[in-house]
């Protein structure tokens, strides 16, 4: 029986040879495909995470507008002239002669004061006055006596003078007790309250047997006067459109118990200062009342028609940027690419904002910037596909290679 040949050196078939080698092909192919398609799958996710990366920004135009406008601001109407009447003489109120709303001519009686203690006064000082007069009456009859009696050395020139000096100063004492009368009399003249001008009775804050005292330090208002055939209207304008509010400036006033009514006013004064904690200017108006329709203290709308200015660029208020180098408005260039142009503002409205100066009607705006947006960025319009940006890329890419 014939044993197998095991010799190790007998050579491997021809088949087996071409069937190893067409798998290791095969098997450098699938790694090779593996290897192609993950760096095409890596190369992919790049150029969208890159995309992607890109801020999408919507652009606005700036709109050339005429600066046509007006100012609606509220304010207050305050009689033309206004007097507080406080009594100068203490007492109690006798009476009163008109209320509240009663229309007055100048130096009509509003109301008497009785004043006891003030006419004692009077009466003590005139009485004071016959005493100084009968003293000095008496002093000159002495010194007039004395003097005739000098020119025969009958007396001493020292007694002479003494008489004369006694009898002066006696006709001092009656010029000051006299002045002492005659302010007590002037006194007296207040007792009565009067109107210091035409106008209509606007408060009344005390009635009869009230203890009236002087003055508006310790005492409190008893009548109030007030001019209203003209009202001045107070209203504070905020600091960028003082400009175009100067003195002469027309406006329309509506008050809210005539709706649908309005009264011509005119800007008479501005304090030509600003109120550092507002921001504002005080500026005055004056509007006829002759008919009487309008109050003092009453609120009112102040409709300011602004001085027109030449014709401006505005933009959504949504697309000014204020960082430390100032005010700025992000734009886009021909490249997508960010330019910062610094701006300064004609007037706020609100959601528009007119510029005075820095934009060109060609610009094209970002309407709302991202956060951190700053020159040199690249940005995608809204409304461009992701892919659009990619297939540009990629042709600069081949064009340069």
């Amino acid at each position: 029986m014939s044993q197998p040949d095991r010799n190790p050196s007998r050579p491997i078939p021809r088949r087996l040879t071409l069937i190893g080698g067409g798998f290791a092909l095969l098997a450098i192919a699938v790694v090779a495909y593996g290897l192609g398609t993950r760096q095409a799958q890596d190369s992919r996710l790049h150029d969208v995470t890159e995309a992607q990366a890109v801020p999408v920004v919507a652009l606005v135009t700036p709109a050339n507008v005429s600066n046509h406008t007006s100012l609606d601001l509220p304010g207050r109407l305050e009689a033309f002239i206004q007097a507080p009447i406080y009594a100068r003489v203490p007492g109690y109120l006798k009476s009163w002669k008109h209320d509240i709303g009663a229309k007055v001519k100048a130096g009509d009686l509003l109301a008497e004061i009785a004043t006891p203690d003030l006419d004692q006064q009077l009466m003590q000082a005139r009485a004071d006055l016959s005493v100084a007069q009968a003293n000095a009456k008496l002093a000159q009859i002495g010194a007039e006596r004395w003097q005739s009696l000098a020119s025969t050395d009958a007396v001493a020139k020292q007694d002479v003078d003494q008489r004369t000096f006694t009898w002066n100063a006696n006709m001092a004492q009656v010029k000051a007790s006299q002045a002492n009368v005659d302010r007590l009399v002037a006194m007296e003249g207040f007792k009565s309250l009067v109107a210091p001008f035409d106008g209509i009775v606007t408060a009344r804050e005390t009635d009869i047997g009230a203890l009236i005292n002087v003055g508006a330090a310790g005492g409190a208002q008893l009548f109030v006067v007030s001019e209203t055939g003209k009202l001045r209207i107070y209203v504070n304008v905020p600091q960028n459109y003082v400009p175009s509010v100067p003195p002469g400036t027309k406006a329309t006033i509506s008050v809210p118990e005539h709706p649908g009514k309005t009264y011509s006013a005119t800007v008479e004064y501005s304090s030509q200062a600003v109120n550092p904690s507002s921001g504002t200017t005080l500026m005055e108006l004056v509007v006829d009342n002759g008919a009487g329709e309008m109050m003092p203290g009453d609120y009112a709308s102040i409709h300011l028609q602004l001085a027109t200015v030449a014709h401006v660029l505005s933009v959504p208020s949504s697309a000014l940027i204020f960082d430390a180098k100032g005010l700025s408005i992000a734009t886009v260039g021909a490249d997508n690419r960010v330019l910062l142009k610094p701006v300064s503002i004609e007037r706020d409205l609100g959601t528009i904002i007119e510029l005075a100066s820095g934009l060109s009607p060609s610009d094209r705006v970002i309407e709302i910037p991202p956060d951190g947006i700053g020159n040199g960025a690249l940005v995608r319009l809204a409304g461009a596909a992701p892919g659009d940006k990619l297939a540009a890329k990629g042709k600069n890419k081949n064009e340069t290679g």
